[in-house]
């Protein structure tokens, strides 16, 4: 990987804003590791007020290791929480148990000022009462971010197995839309900005990483199956397979492969990502960057919508309503186009 950010470090040509340690299990790496990845980048320009955060799991975390990560430079931490309730934590195959969570949250916080917690609702079984004691338990540790994501039933995995064979009963989507909107409500009236669906933020700590993505900007993915953007009009990928990576690399070959979007790709993209957060998508934006058509477009594909109160205009921005929120990403596809 660091043979790539070498091979790769034409594209680096301005500020880093951010640099984001993430996927898999990043903490397994000690400090010398990700020292080295720094090192390579502190070459380049960076943002003064740049964000470095690395993923960590909650059976990797101590204090010498967090102590570790702040002597680097590191000013944030995303960790894995999910849930606190054991229960929760076997059915999805976690390798921490809920005392690890509550014992690394308690050292996360007495170092870090910036961090965030992951959190998954709409878990199988659970009650209204669960998954409240499971946010009220994060808020004790008063994180200035919070995700929190729909539980999702991969293929070949355990848990999928047991709901096919009826071992495990999934909730009925009302159910799960209620959890978020518990979720939203507690959040807001705690300061928190729903600053992307998935996403609560308070003021000045909404995450530049993934900001960036959702916004359209460029960045550089290093690693396998790593995704990079030119925040234009390529996107390119890394091969998954680790072996096959390992090889590219040691012949000095970059295991790319990459796209040109097309004109309705990159439209459906911006639909996609900015109708997931608070900012919305611009008409004058699409007037400038795609055209009068599909200004006109969006405005008829949005009538109906705003008929029923899921979508509303602010100025030129289109936005979902609070009540239609958890309808995002079906509202979103209403505006795809495939061929214009």
């Amino acid at each position: 990987m660091l043979k790539e950010l070498n091979l790769r470090s034409s594209e680096l040509n301005s500020s880093i804003t951010s640099i984001y340690f993430g996927g898999g299990s990043p903490s397994l790496m000690r400090a010398p590791a990700l020292a080295a990845f720094l090192e390579v980048l502190s070459r380049f320009e960076w943002a003064a007020d740049i964000e470095i955060t690395v993923e960590v799991n909650p059976d990797d975390v101590t204090a010498a290791y967090l102590s570790e990560l702040k002597s680097l430079g590191v000013n944030r931490l995303s960790v894995g929480i999910q849930s606190f309730h054991q229960k929760d934590l076997i059915l999805m195959n976690r390798a921490h148990d809920s005392t690890q969570a509550l014992n690394a949250l308690e050292l996360i916080a007495a170092q870090f000022e910036n961090f965030s917690l992951d959190l998954i609702y709409g878990m199988p079984q659970s009650t209204p009462e669960e998954w409240h004691a499971n946010v009220q338990r994060a808020l004790s540790f008063n994180p200035p971010h919070i995700s929190a994501y729909a539980l999702t039933v991969e293929e070949k995995t355990t848990l999928h197995h047991w709901v096919e064979k009826a071992k495990v009963i999934l909730l009925d989507e009302s159910a799960v839309e209620a959890q978020y909107h518990y979720l939203v409500a507690i959040l807001e009236e705690k300061g928190f900005d729903n600053y992307e669906f998935s996403n609560f933020g308070k003021p000045n700590f909404y995450s530049k990483n993934n900001t960036n993505y959702w916004l359209g900007g460029a960045y550089v993915g290093i690693g396998p199956s790593a995704h990079s953007y030119d925040g234009a009009k390529i996107r390119s990928w890394n091969v998954s397979n680790n072996p096959s990576y390992l090889k590219s690399m040691t012949e000095g070959i970059l295991p790319m492969t990459s796209e040109r979007l097309k004109k309705n790709d990159r439209f459906n993209e911006y639909i996609m990502t900015g109708l997931r957060t608070q900012w919305g998508v611009s008409l004058d934006r699409i007037r400038s960057d795609w055209g009068d058509r599909y200004a006109v477009y969006l405005e008829k594909q949005a009538e109906k919508h705003l008929t029923n109160h899921q979508l509303f205009w602010d100025g030129d921005q289109l936005k979902i309503s609070k009540s239609a929120r958890f309808l995002t990403d079906g509202l979103a596809a209403d505006f795809f186009l495939i061929d214009f």
